[in-house]
């Protein structure tokens, strides 16, 4: 394992940052999107006003949004249904199975294709070893779920040998 497998290629405030036109400008055509506090706070899973106008910016670019998520089937369901977004559950992120089945669903070119989560252990080093590009946000809330919270010790600790190679890392407000 090398430091740089936690890397992420953009690193932006929020999923809501992410414009349709710095997408496509990057080659990116399909968005796959962590769940909980990525595209929502995990104690909120009826999300937000500024989702729903996202999700319609991706649309009307024709970008895909898929959530892949490690949360079981019903949650994940209940969280996206009212967008009619499209989603792989159980994806066992820091492993490709979420991010592969979504590729093979769709057929996507995994040159077009970019993972955005809140997490370096999960999100970003599964799209790191999907071959994808990977988009690192923020998390909405500060809180964590329970089963979070260790990962977030970890990432603490890569974070900072992250920064003692390549120097502080910044969020953007867009990519």
């Amino acid at each position: 394992m090398s430091i740089d497998d936690y890397r992420p290629t953009f690193m932006v405030e929020a999923v809501y940052d992410l414009k349709a036109e710095d997408l496509l400008r990057h080659g990116i055509h399909a968005v796959l999107v962590d769940l909980d506090n990525t595209l929502i706070a995990w104690n909120n899973p009826d999300g937000t006003p500024e989702l729903r106008k996202w999700l319609d910016e991706m649309q009307m670019a024709d970008i895909s949004v898929v959530v892949v998520s490690n949360n079981k089937h019903s949650r994940v369901e209940r969280a996206v249904d009212r967008f009619g977004v499209d989603f792989v559950s159980r994806a066992m992120k820091p492993f490709t199975r979420g991010i592969n089945i979504a590729i093979d669903r769709y057929g996507f070119d995994r040159d077009e294709v970019a993972m955005v989560g809140d997490q370096l252990m999960t999100d970003i080093r599964a799209a790191h070893r999907a071959g994808i590009k990977s988009i690192l946000v923020r998390p909405l809330v500060k809180s964590d779920a329970w089963n979070t919270k260790f990962n977030r010790w970890r990432e603490r600790r890569v974070w900072a040998k992250l920064e003692a190679k390549y120097g502080k890392m910044i969020y953007q407000k867009g990519i």
